[in-house]
């Protein structure tokens, strides 16, 4: 029996401790947050958490993909996207395909990528979604950044069970 994503992390907080983890989901969730609430400050928040990490240069590429990344996949989406807040050990549906889809592009898993994108891009969006999360992915790992692979297994699981324990 596979076991889900979140319950995953839930007995596993290490996963979310990892530094290439912890910059996809909280740079996720704060992106999500300056857009629901039309503020900048969790951007900031965002800029300070990769700039501590990776440095102010390397942050400034880093950044701009998120950016381009959350924009593209918001825009795309077939449902708005959720988050949990920053620092939350919980995951929801979408950040749990964010994380799958940055480490099968990292980890050349396609098959991986592309389930993702079918739950959560309409069909006809899916191409300028793989290439923002493609980059994205491939600025994370060219700066040491790298996820640990998500099993094609795991993602259907997620898929498979739906919108559980989401907010806004």
């Amino acid at each position: 029996m596979t076991m889900h994503l979140r319950d995953r992390l839930d007995r596993h907080e290490d996963y979310l401790a990892r530094t290439p983890e912890r910059l996809v989901l909280e740079g996720y969730r704060y992106w999500i947050a300056g857009y629901d609430n039309n503020s900048v400050i969790p951007w900031e928040l965002a800029w300070s958490l990769y700039e501590r990490i990776l440095g102010a240069e390397q942050a400034k590429s880093a950044v701009a993909e998120l950016a381009n990344y959350i924009r593209i996949v918001g825009r795309c989406a077939t449902c708005p996207l959720r988050s949990f807040p920053s620092g939350a050990h919980h995951l929801c549906r979408e950040e749990c395909l964010t994380l799958a889809m940055i480490a099968g592009a990292q980890h050349c898993d396609e098959l991986v990528v592309r389930k993702c994108l079918d739950a959560m891009t309409c069909p006809t969006r899916c191409d300028a979604v793989a290439m923002a999360a493609g980059s994205f992915a491939l600025t994370l790992r060219s700066m040491n950044q790298k996820l640990l692979p998500i099993p094609v297994n795991v993602v259907d699981d997620i898929v498979n069970r739906g919108n559980s324990n989401t907010v806004h």
